[in-house]
């Protein structure tokens, strides 16, 4: 699918609520990215965006994308060292198993809500929001 096409399928104001929800209890940091440059090795290619995009500049290294690459069908869900450290692969793959089904259905904002809602409640098992804790990077969906 072509980025244009799958960027106008998305509901961006549902994910940025659902990204401002997930943060309202987590000192941690999710972003969502959509490239239109292909991604055979989506994990590699995310890592680059992740420290390209300063994600690994957060005040607790705790912030996580979620990387979609349309054009190559592809995708990837990385946690900063902090949530490395707390997870582990495993629970990537989790996530993505269950981001995968809905893209297979061609429901990627729901792929994506479920993404973000498994994150958010990592996050806020292991980073809960503390006084002093604030959103340190914006919401919205980034598109490059």
């Amino acid at each position: 699918m072509k980025r244009k096409a799958f960027i106008q399928r998305l509901d961006h104001p549902a994910i940025e609520t659902a990204i401002a929800q997930a943060e309202q209890v987590t000192s941690g940091q999710i972003r969502v990215l959509v490239t239109h440059a292909p991604a055979p090795e989506p994990v590699p290619a995310a890592t680059q965006a992740f420290l390209k995009l300063g994600l690994a500049k957060t005040k607790h290294r705790n912030a996580v994308l979620l990387f979609v690459a349309p054009a190559s069908h592809t995708f990837a869900v990385i946690g900063d060292e902090a949530v490395h450290k707390k997870c582990g692969a495993s629970f990537w793959q989790e996530v993505t198993v269950a981001m995968t089904a809905h893209f297979k259905r061609e429901e990627f904002t729901a792929g994506l809500l479920h993404g973000i809602a498994r994150a958010g409640a990592l996050l806020a098992e292991h980073f809960p929001r503390r006084p002093g804790d604030t959103n340190e990077l914006p919401n919205a969906v980034i598109e490059q």
